[in-house]
């Protein structure tokens, strides 16, 4: 798809958003990021606005938007709130996974509660050797009498301590690489699971991220997802289609920290006259503009793609350029939003060490930037 532009709709989710994030979210960003606790009101708040349902299907209560749209409102909540827009992203990623790969069963059974935020849902992918190699995991999952038994451990699972389910991956066939992985759909009740402390992130700190060992867990017949060996595929496609929502988060970050740097620099006086008014400063302002502004292109493309009917693997080039170019934009950005404030950005005060921990995970989340030019480098010499 070569040309997109936003529509009326959109661009009304798009300032409705903005205002809520305004009025109702910016407020308690620092206290959410400081106290590590679940943001609970946040998410009442995401529902009461039908803000889960933004992609699920009309049929299961939602909106049946696109993945432009979608980026728009991560966008605009990230830029005063990377916490709140992480309950969006931990209430779409399983959606994909299951509409994507899920029985009409499963996705009756799980996707109305889901959208009503009465279940939440961690995807628990990642292991201690096995990040961006998934055919590397240990995971096993062995045939049983009405379903399988699950044993091994995953790592920096988000949402792991309020899940009440997981979706993860487990190699029922562990000759065959990564044509032996299936996908599971694991309660978090059942014996055998356990769900270790939250680690002590950077960013994103009020949604929990924990290591999880399945320990000979029994896993029905029918919570698995999608045929047996077909995980593999299930991960891929689902992390591919999450990964606008990555850069939208970077864009967001990138946009709030430079809408900071601009009211201070305005704001704060040095030689007898506001610093905005010197040029190097404004140098760097601009920077960060064309950087944001190009991101954002890059992104809604990437996004429209999909919406236009574009697969998930001749789209995923471009979806992982957008995501790389993106999140190493907001990585540059937040670290010069910061120089703004001088002394000042490095306290806790002031929202810019916020945004510039944030930014960071972002380089590494939903296939690290290095693996996201792996992808385009194939592309380009196949």
């Amino acid at each position: 798809m070569n040309q997109y532009s936003l529509t009326d709709d959109q661009v009304d989710i798009q300032l409705a958003t903005r205002e809520l994030a305004r009025t109702k979210v910016a407020a308690g960003a620092r206290e959410r990021d400081r106290s590590k606790q679940y943001p609970d009101d946040m998410l009442q708040l995401l529902i009461a606005q039908d803000a889960l349902g933004l992609p699920f299907q009309p049929e299961l209560g939602g909106s049946g938007e696109g993945m432009l749209t979608c980026c728009l409102v991560i966008e605009e909540l990230t830029r005063v709130c990377y916490n709140t827009s992480y309950l969006l992203v931990m209430t779409w990623q399983p959606f994909y996974a299951i509409s994507h790969a899920g029985t009409e069963e499963q996705k009756e059974r799980f996707l109305p509660p889901l959208i009503r935020g009465e279940i939440k849902f961690s995807t628990a992918n990642t292991e201690p050797e096995a990040g961006s190699d998934m055919a590397a995991l240990k995971t096993r999952a062995r045939p049983a009498p009405g379903g399988y038994r699950i044993s091994g451990s995953k790592v920096f699972a988000s949402n792991a301590a309020v899940a009440d389910y997981f979706v993860t991956f487990a190699k029922t066939d562990p000759s065959a690489g990564g044509r032996g992985i299936t996908a599971f759909i694991v309660d978090a009740k059942a014996d055998g699971v356990t769900v270790d402390a939250p680690e002590d992130k950077i960013g994103g700190r009020a949604i929990p991220s924990c290591a999880v060992t399945f320990d000979d867990v029994f896993v029905p017949e029918e919570n698995r997802l999608g045929a047996e060996g077909q995980g593999f595929v299930t991960a891929a496609t689902c992390f591919t289609k999450v990964r606008p929502l990555v850069g939208a988060r970077a864009i967001g970050l990138a946009q709030g920290a430079l809408d900071n740097a601009v009211a201070y620099a305005k704001s704060r006086s040095a030689f007898g006259r506001p610093i905005a008014e010197f040029q190097g400063l404004q140098w760097m302002l601009a920077d960060m503009q064309i950087q944001i502004e190009a991101a954002r292109q890059l992104l809604y493309k990437s996004a429209a793609s999909l919406d236009s009917g574009v697969s998930t693997r001749e789209a995923a080039p471009l979806i992982g350029a957008a995501k790389t170019f993106a999140t190493d934009m907001a990585m540059k950005v937040t670290v010069d939003a910061l120089q703004v404030f001088g002394g000042y950005g490095c306290t806790t005060d002031y929202p810019m060490e916020r945004f510039m921990r944030e930014a960071k995970g972002l380089q590494i989340v939903e296939g690290t930037n290095q693996i996201q030019r792996n992808i385009i480098a194939r592309e380009l010499l196949r």
